[in-house]
C-alpha cells in the first residue's frame, strides 16, 4: 500500500500508496525472477509486455476509473543504540486512476489521505506527545494528490515519474513473481526522484489468488499487500537534527470501491477532504494537494 500513495502497488501509493505508497502501487523494475511452481496457462512473465499488462491489473485496472486501496499500520522511530518504538498507529486510502497514453503505455495519478492514531487506543490524533523530544506536536493528515503529469509513466520500458521521464534511464520491465498454492505474489519497490535527503525506501508485495490473476476477463485482479517504508522524521515530529528515521509497516486490500472503505475513515475523508475521494483526471487538474507529512 505512503509517502504516503500509496498508493498503493500500496501503491500507493501509494502514488505513494501515506506511506509513500501512491507511489504503494508506483513499483519500479525488480530482482527478473518467477519463482514456484507455474501454474498450467501462465502468462510468460520474462516478457516485458506480459508484465506490463499483469502489474497494471494488480495495481489499478486496465479500465480507465477509480481503483481504491485502504490500509493501515505502525510507525515505528529508530535511534541508534535503541529498538524501534511505535510511535502512532495510521489509517488511509490510495485512490488510483490509470490513464491509457499512446503507444500502449500508462500514467498512473492518484490521491493518498491518511489520519494518524494513537497506538494504545486506536483514536485518531491532533496531538502527540513526541516521547524523543517531550513535546506535544499537531498532528496534521498526510496528504498527497495531483493530475495528470504528476505521477507515474508505466510502460515495457520501466516505471518512471513523468515528470522526470527524459532523465530517468530505460530499463526493461522485467518483475519478481512468485507462485506457490493457489497464490500468486509480486515483490516491488518504490523509485524516488534523485536528491530527496535520504533514507527512503519502500518494498512491497502484492498477493492474488492464482485463479483471480489467471483470469484474463478479470481487468483488476483483487489484491491485498504488505509494504516497509523507511523515511526521515516525519515533520510534525520536529525532530530537527537528531539522528535516526521512521519505519511505517503496512497492510492493506484493494476495493471495489471507496463504498468499502471503514465507516469512521469515510466520514472524516467526506468531511475534511471530499475532492480527493476521486482521482479522474478530468477532476484533478490543476489541483495539487501538497503532502502533509
Amino acid at each position: 500500500m505512503t509517502a504516503p500513495l500509496s498508493r498503493r502497488s500500496f501503491t500507493l501509493g501509494a502514488l505513494n500508496i501515506g506511506t509513500g505508497l501512491l507511489a504503494l502501487g508506483a513499483a519500479s523494475d525488480a530482482l527478473p525472477r518467477v519463482a514456484g511452481s507455474l501454474p498450467p496457462k501462465a502468462p510468460d512473465l520474462t516478457l516485458p509486455a506480459t508484465n506490463l499488462r499483469a502489474l497494471v491489473r494488480m495495481t489499478a485496472s486496465l479500465e480507465e476509473g477509480d481503483v481504491p486501496w485502504w490500509y493501515d499500520g505502525t510507525i515505528f522511530g529508530v535511534v541508534p543504540g535503541e529498538n524501534p518504538r511505535p510511535l502512532v498507529k495510521f489509517e488511509g486510502m490510495e485512490l488510483y486512476w490509470m490513464q491509457h497514453l499512446p503507444g500502449g503505455a500508462y500514467e498512473l495519478t492518484g490521491n493518498t489521505v491518511t489520519f494518524f492514531r494513537d497506538v494504545n487506543t486506536g483514536a485518531m490524533l491532533s496531538e502527540f506527545r513526541n516521547p524523543y523530544t517531550k513535546v506535544t506536536n499537531v498532528v496534521p493528515p498526510a496528504v498527497q494528490g495531483g493530475g495528470p503529469g504528476r505521477g507515474f509513466n508505466y510502460s515495457v520500458k520501466g516505471i518512471r515519474f513523468t515528470r522526470l521521464l527524459d532523465q530517468l534511464p530505460e530499463d526493461p520491465l522485467v518483475l519478481d513473481w512468485s507462485f506457490v498454492r493457489d497464490v500468486v505474489w509480486l515483490h516491488n519497490w518504490t523509485r524516488y526522484p534523485p536528491g530527496l535527503p535520504p533514507p527512503r525506501w519502500q518494498q512491497q508485495t502484492m498477493f492474488a489468488s492464482q485463479k483471480d490473476f489467471l483470469d484474463d476477463k478479470l481487468a483488476s485482479v483483487p489484491v491485498v499487500f504488505g509494504s516497509t517504508v523507511h523515511m526521515p522524521w516525519l515533520k510534525w515530529l520536529d525532530m530537527g537534527d537528531r539522528p535516526g528515521h521512521v519505519v511505517w509497516h503496512a497492510g492493506g486490500a484493494k476495493l471495489k470501491s471507496i463504498d468499502e472503505l471503514p465507516r469512521e475513515y469515510r466520514r472524516r475523508a467526506e468531511k475534511e477532504f471530499p475532492a480527493l475521494l476521486s482521482a479522474d483526471p478530468a477532476k484533478a487538474a490543476g489541483r495539487v494537494v501538497s503532502p502533509g507529512h
